[in-house]
């Protein structure tokens, strides 16, 4: 992508990961003079104002906004940027940074931001969960009552979510849900239900190892309670290895609809969505532009 003379919008939220660091602004700066590019730098100032930011970009004169946060910074850019139709870039700065791995995109705010100019515009698939845009992974059951129960801690980090998950993992149990896929329908139970458009949660936690993001397919996992001696489940996870474990039941759709015998957590990329019966998921095929590494994309591996 020739990006010299462009004029980028940087929509930064302070707060992601482990917090802002004032070199943070100075690496993007950096990034930017090097190839001759106009930035500017907002900061969000409350949830929603980086949809208000991307949304209002393309009219200022911007010809690419860029996310650098977490999960819920990113889905709020991609939320506005797909209303004003302008292509998007990430900057990670999140604790998982799952879509942000699987893309390819470095982890370091400066290598990050270096990479945004040696990048092209990939069309990727989105998806929406009753309404709500997910770009990454959605999930149903016990990884939602988990993100709706530490979405109102105060103090947060990977220690207290760790935490979390150990003391609510015993009294969670599976639940009855009724599932049409494609118009397939089928009865079922699960402790998990994952949407992924992305291979990974975070971290190269694999929950669908063979999901591309412009496949135009949506690859569900239905993950059945695992006894907690079976470590070996959770390093299947970490080695792509998840598709022969006998407590996951795989499936590739466009269009899911889920319902469940009592409400159920869920959540969307991450941030807590409360409670509900009946789940549509729709997928938004070729729906985003968004900024991808040369490197990533010569390896054809998306």
């Amino acid at each position: 992508m020739n990006s010299e003379g462009k004029k980028v919008l940087f929509i930064v939220n302070k707060y992601a990961g482990t917090g802002y660091q004032p070199q943070v602004e100075g690496r993007i700066v950096d990034a930017c003079v090097k190839n001759n590019v106009e930035c500017t730098v907002e900061f969000t100032q409350a949830p929603g104002h980086a949809i208000e930011l991307a949304e209002t970009a393309k009219q200022q004169g911007f010809d690419f906004v860029v996310a650098v946060g977490g999960d819920g910074t990113i889905n709020e850019v991609a939320r506005g940027a797909l209303k004003a139709s302008i292509p998007m870039g990430i900057i990670p700065r999140g604790s998982g940074n799952g879509l942000s791995r699987h893309l390819g995109i470095p982890l370091t705010v400066g290598q990050a931001a270096l990479s945004l100019f040696d990048s092209s515009i990939l069309k990727m698939d989105t998806f929406t969960v009753n309404d709500k845009l997910s770009l990454n992974v959605s999930g149903i059951g016990f990884d939602g009552h988990i993100a709706n129960l530490f979405g109102g801690k105060t103090k947060r980090g990977l220690t207290g979510y760790v935490k979390l998950t150990v003391e609510e993992f015993f009294a969670f149990q599976e639940f009855d849900l009724e599932v049409s896929i494609d118009n397939t329908t089928f009865a079922s139970q699960a402790f998990i239900i994952a949407i992924a458009n992305s291979s990974q949660y975070g971290n190269n936690a694999r929950i669908a190892p063979a999901a591309s993001v412009c496949d135009q397919l949506l690859h569900v996992t239905l993950v059945k309670k695992v006894p907690v001696y079976r470590v070996d489940f959770v390093y299947s996870m970490f080695t792509g290895g998840l598709g022969k474990s006998s407590f996951c039941d795989m499936h590739e759709a466009k269009s899911i609809v889920i319902k469940t015998s009592k409400p159920i957590a869920f959540h969307v990329d991450g941030e807590p969505c409360g409670h509900d019966t009946e789940f549509n998921i729709s997928l938004m095929p070729a729906a985003l532009q968004v900024l991808v590494p040369n490197k990533t994309l010569q390896k054809g591996t998306l």
